[in-house]
């Protein structure tokens, strides 16, 4: 086991991997920015190293600097947590060859699944359904044309290295085509220096439904069940559950044996993320995060396994500690991503905390990293804390979420706290009657 592991990341997840190794006896080194010298994970490592100014490109994205902090700590393993550097696979490359543990997939399993086009033709080759599309990326805007007339409209344009909603654009009809295909590519090309696209079908009312599975890199594989996600704004993931409103046991059971199928065959290793849309009855492979994701507190609660720990037993060469017939599913769990944002415009409300009180009780978890008196920076994502919450059944979780929310105090800051009390008074909520396009309806009404 390793003696030792950085955390290249900040805010809630440095902690929530902070917490995992200290019961594991693992010993831990934060790394932070000049704006983060009193976070919360810097303050409870074991070790801490400052590697440069607040903007992340200088500090949390210097492959150097992190580089070197493992040097100057003897860190043996780096967990990057999500974000930031943990999906580039030339980061992995130089952790390796430095002869440090990259707690995470390999890097060429990272490539493989950052390239979408690569991505949809492995998942099709491994069985796993997919969206009707073009057959890689498309170059020109007659190609384009040829592709939506094929598949018929909707169609959706997106970039092929693509990520948080930029280098995606829908045509509803042929008279839409130029101008989704040239504003993609140019998004795609500011966002990513890549401007290819690839075209998919549209589909008009879907749930966006994920498949957590883990893998042991020697072709054992599991799946923890699936993940609701489809309540966005932006393409941005607002509140998760598990299991989903929608699947039932055998439809769980049927897509989760393909999916841990498919990494099982390509000998992936930790934890993983296999995200589709689902409609009528069908799923259609969107992509595969090889990562942590942040939602993962939903899928730990209903299985009463720790995520974290096992990516790290796994990068250390030891065995899964369950099996596929360990994983039955234990109740209902729901999180809400609480953000330091002002409503309705969701506006960043960066500033000093006043008061901070987490809720508790039975059931409630608070992953989060504020305190009273800390200042939340200006540079990073908003994110400051998730509240999840476990019950038996769906209806007690959304009783005792409620109950949590009226107990969260985060005074100083704005926050997206209201959010969720409005929309746990909603029907369709409570019913679990929602699908990706939900939220964004429901807030442009809600702001006429």
């Amino acid at each position: 086991m390793f003696k030792k592991v950085l955390i290249a990341n900040r805010g809630e997840i440095a902690l929530r991997i902070h917490r995992a190794c200290k019961e594991m006896g693992i010993q831990t080194v934060a790394i932070h920015s000049t704006a983060d010298a009193n976070a919360m994970h810097v303050r409870m490592a074991d070790e801490r190293v400052c590697i440069g100014p607040p903007p992340a490109s200088q500090s949390y994205l210097s492959v150097p600097n992190i580089i070197a902090a493992c040097e100057i700590t003897g860190a043996d393993a780096i967990h990057p947590g999500y974000g930031f550097l943990s999906e580039n696979a030339t980061f992995v490359q130089i952790v390796e060859d430095h002869g440090i543990t990259f707690i995470g997939p390999s890097a060429a399993h990272i490539r493989l699944m950052g390239d979408k086009i690569t991505a949809k033709d492995t998942m099709k080759g491994l069985g796993v359904p997919c969206v009707p599309g073009s057959d890689g990326g498309v170059a020109t805007l007659d190609e384009a044309r040829k592709v939506a007339a094929s598949i018929g409209y909707p169609v959706i344009v997106k970039a092929t290295a693509g990520g948080g909603g930029r280098g995606m654009k829908l045509a509803r009809a042929a008279s839409d085509m130029e101008t989704a295909f040239t504003t993609a590519r140019s998004e795609a090309k500011a966002a990513f220096g890549n401007d290819e696209v690839y075209l998919e079908k549209y589909l008009g009312a879907p749930r966006h439904i994920e498949i957590q599975v883990f893998g042991d890199g020697k072709g054992g594989a599991v799946h923890l069940g699936e993940r609701d996600c489809s309540l966005q704004r932006r393409h941005q993931k607002v509140f998760e559950e598990a299991p989903s409103p929608v699947i039932d046991a055998k439809t769980r059971a049927k897509i989760g044996k393909v999916c841990s199928d498919a990494i099982a065959r390509i000998k992936y290793s930790g934890a993983g993320t296999i995200e589709f849309l689902y409609e009528r009855g069908e799923f259609y492979f969107i992509e595969m995060n090889t990562r942590l994701q942040v939602e993962h507190p939903v899928t730990e609660a209903i299985y009463d396994v720790d995520i974290v720990q096992e990516q790290i037993r796994v990068a250390a060469g030891h065995k899964m500690s369950f099996t596929q017939d360990d994983l039955v599913p234990n109740g209902h769990a729901i999180e809400c991503r609480i953000n330091a944002e002002k409503l309705p415009g969701f506006q960043p409300s960066p500033g000093r905390i006043a008061t901070y009180y987490a809720p508790g009780g039975l059931g409630v978890r608070m992953d989060s990293a504020i305190y009273d008196g800390y200042t939340i920076p200006p540079y990073y994502d908003s994110l400051i804390g998730k509240l999840i919450v476990h019950a038996r059944t769906r209806d007690l979780a959304l009783a005792r979420l409620r109950r949590a929310l009226s107990e969260l105090v985060v005074d100083g800051i704005d926050t997206t706290t209201p959010l969720f009390h409005a929309l746990l008074d909603e029907p369709d909520i409570q019913k679990g009657k929602y699908t990706i396009h939900w939220l964004e309806e429901w807030l442009a009404r809600e702001t006429q």
